[in-house]
């Protein structure tokens, strides 16, 4: 994907990692050249991302989200990522459209790549977003996701398993509205990626349930490494 090992990136990757994220041309260049120098074939392992995500969240246990977002980017399933899957990844990580960044998202939540969401899926993910948050920033949660379980047993009740028996979903946020017909299948036991890109749009809360986002904290740490 890309001449990865030139010590310049080739026009056509530049343009497209120009037109697909938020990064100008500038960051790209001074990214890549200090890619290169971390990851001098051109990619990089699974521990040496692990390694970046650490390099994040000094206080905190990054392992197990990192690597869980490492997966979800190893397109070709080679157990590295090249430069262009690892602007991608910092780009829907760290911002994104939303449709990109929900696709990538539900791509992170099937841990097991079969096409659909389990309660077990999002309580693996949940917790390993919460080693991630400081143990005093959790005592500052809402009291119905202040722990793994409680967070997860949100999402999940948003999604909601709440079925007339006839496929059709209540609306959790207007339980006495009439449920409503709905193009998506929907299974009591699963999420569909079609049933979690559409309730996250509808509900703009389950998108900060389900994301641990502080892309401020992560741009100010790419300055760093640059000087």
């Amino acid at each position: 994907m890309g001449n990865t090992k030139s010590s310049a990136l080739s026009k056509e990757l530049l343009e497209e990692l120009k037109s697909n994220t938020k990064y100008s041309e500038a960051e790209l260049c001074t990214w890549y050249q200090s890619f290169l120098k971390e990851c001098p074939s051109g990619k990089i392992s699974k521990e040496q991302f692990e390694g970046i995500y650490a390099s994040f969240f000094p206080g905190a246990d990054p392992t197990a989200y990192a690597r869980h977002v490492f997966r979800s980017f190893d397109t070709n399933a080679d157990g590295t990522l090249d430069f262009k899957e690892y602007i991608v990844a910092l780009h829907l990580t760290s911002g994104g459209k939303t449709l990109q960044k929900l696709e990538w998202a539900f791509a992170l939540y099937d841990v097991d790549g079969n096409g659909t969401i389990s309660k077990n899926e999002i309580q693996e993910i949940v917790r390993s977003i919460f080693n991630m948050i400081p143990a005093d920033d959790q005592k500052h949660l809402p009291d119905d996701e202040n722990t793994p379980e409680k967070r997860a047993e949100k999402i999940w009740a948003f999604f909601g398993k709440k079925e007339n028996g006839n496929g059709f979903r209540t609306d959790a946020a207007h339980p006495r509205r009439e449920a409503t017909l709905t193009h998506v299948c929907f299974s009591a036991d699963k999420i569909s990626e079609g049933e979690f890109i559409q309730g996250v749009m509808d509900n703009k809360d389950i998108l900060r349930l389900i994301q641990y986002d502080e892309p401020q904290k992560i741009k100010d740490k790419l300055k760093e490494k640059k000087h």
